[in-house]
């Protein structure tokens, strides 16, 4: 192949490899958990088998397809205490949780399940108990995996545990590809397009194989 083709069908290449990105990458479906702050969901900087709340304190959880943190969908009732915990009167040794459980929409079930009615609980509990054996004390059964990653909650889903979705969406919206709190595997992916490491190193190829040709034809004049 002369110089110039070899140029061409690189290039070639280059611009059909643009053109595969997926239009649209995937979410994760998993339990995300959020902690009151001044009234407002935040998403949770430890695990519920980490995190020990307060007396006083809400937790949540929202079951949703998400790509991550930056993205998961918040709990949609309000991060109110006492709307959940009035009612049960305070225990020496003991504190009182509010535990806010949202078990997503028809969309983010998995196939051929249908996502229970939203509800609220108030947990009582050890004054040294975890997010995670507050819910525990409310919302039985729970399912976790090997990794300790909460599967599922007052036992939804049946199956699963933040598998991949292909073309996800959320609360009518495309989730943004990325990973649902696990690590970035250094692909680059993310954003619905091909990697830079991926485009650049197409791009050096084409690069190089234009210079070997410009470098041949010198010789021969």
């Amino acid at each position: 192949m002369r110089g110039g083709a070899v140029v061409t069908a690189l290039a070639a290449v280059l611009v059909a490899l643009l053109g595969a990105a997926p239009a649209q990458a995937a979410g994760y479906r998993y339990w995300s958990f959020w902690q009151s702050s001044g009234g407002q969901w935040a998403y949770a900087t430890q695990g519920p088998g980490t995190a020990r709340p307060g007396d006083g304190d809400v937790i949540g959880f929202r079951f949703a397809v998400s790509a991550d943190s930056s993205d998961a969908a918040k709990p949609r009732a309000a991060a109110g205490f006492g709307e959940v915990c009035d009612r049960t009167a305070a225990k020496d040794g003991a504190k009182r949780v509010a535990v806010v459980l949202d078990f997503g929409t028809p969309a983010d079930a998995p196939d051929g399940e249908t996502p229970p009615a939203a509800r609220s609980a108030c947990a009582q509990v050890g004054e040294d108990a975890t997010a995670g054996e507050a819910l525990a004390a409310v919302a039985k059964p729970l399912r976790y995996d090997s990794s300790a990653l909460l599967c599922a909650i007052a036992g939804y889903p049946r199956t699963g545990c933040g598998e991949q979705v292909s073309g996800a969406k959320k609360d009518g919206a495309s989730a943004r590809p990325s990973t649902a709190g696990k690590s970035d595997g250094g692909d680059g992916g993310g954003d619905g397009v091909p990697s830079a490491g991926l485009i650049g190193g197409v791009a050096a190829v084409v690069v190089l194989g234009a210079a070997a040709f410009w470098q041949a034809r010198r010789r021969r004049g």
